[in-house]
């Protein structure tokens, strides 16, 4: 076995346990969720709405209540795992960043943080869905499923952006959650008429909004470019995290300055 494949192990092992020992994250995940979708199912009406599915090129009437629970499925997964990744990012920053001067490769610090990422977000995403597939059948659970994956993946790149650049921790919680809310409410037209309009493409949760939507209420369209959004949100972010984690663990030291050879004595005393 290679070092750096026992270096990355060891991280990504650390990396997983640090999140089954997140107590506040494991409520939220198994509270939160089925408690978020319950409240909408039972007070959401669901009366036909009409949502622009640009992923097929038209516009598709659904149920409110189940564009609801969808959206707000992509809401709960975003929340959660963008706040797994800050909080674990901002407060081992610090100690990776002793590791690092120790010797231990940023990169496996790094690796480590996305391979426990995936993992938690494919859980939590495939728990989410079985909870929505409680109250109703969507489509497409599979797609569904993979379409709440891409949401937590980019969210996911937002919690590691923020918790290696930001030095305050309520700042980066209220980034996500304001970010969160603001990316599923304008893209619902239960809560924002102007859903429709031009400018909501550029929003993280706009690609795993439209999968997830189409996924649910439709049979055959599958839009694999906006499958893609999520991880290349994710790859940006995790572009932009990697080089505030490498500003933010690199060492203030000074280099020593490089010693001068003795110059020779002369017998008269005096230096050549």
């Amino acid at each position: 076995m290679s070092r750096a494949w026992q270096r990355f192990r060891t991280g990504a092992g650390f990396a997983l346990l640090e999140h089954a020992r997140n107590r506040l994250a494991l409520v939220l995940v198994v509270v939160y969720i089925p408690l978020w979708l319950t409240l909408e199912h039972w007070f959401v009406t669901a009366t036909p709405v009409r949502f622009l599915l640009r992923a097929a090129g038209r516009t598709v009437t659904v149920n409110g209540n189940h564009l609801t629970m969808v959206s707000g499925a992509v809401n709960t997964v975003t929340l959660i795992v963008g706040f797994m990744m800050f909080m674990p990012t901002f407060r081992a920053l610090a100690f990776d960043r002793r590791l690092a001067l120790a010797g231990y490769p940023r990169s496996c610090l790094l690796a480590s943080k996305v391979i426990a990422m995936v993992v938690a977000s494919a859980l939590i995403a495939v728990y989410a869905t079985v909870v929505v597939c409680w109250y109703w059948d969507p489509v497409r659970p599979v797609l569904l499923a993979l379409g709440l994956f891409t949401a937590a993946l980019s969210y996911g790149g937002i919690g590691i952006l923020l918790g290696a650049f930001l030095r305050n921790e309520l700042a980066g919680l209220f980034v996500i959650i304001m970010a969160s809310l603001l990316d599923t409410m304008l893209q619902n037209p239960m809560s924002n008429t102007g859903a429709d309009k031009g400018g909501l493409q550029f929003l993280p949760g706009y690609g795993p909004t439209q999968v997830a939507v189409a996924a649910g209420f439709t049979p055959s369209v599958t839009p694999y470019g906006h499958l893609l959004l999520g991880p290349a949100w994710f790859l940006a972010m995790w572009l932009l995290g990697t080089a505030a984690f490498f500003a933010r663990t690199r060492s203030h030291l000074r280099a020593p300055a490089a010693t001068l050879p003795a110059q020779p004595t002369l017998p008269t005393g005096r230096t050549a």
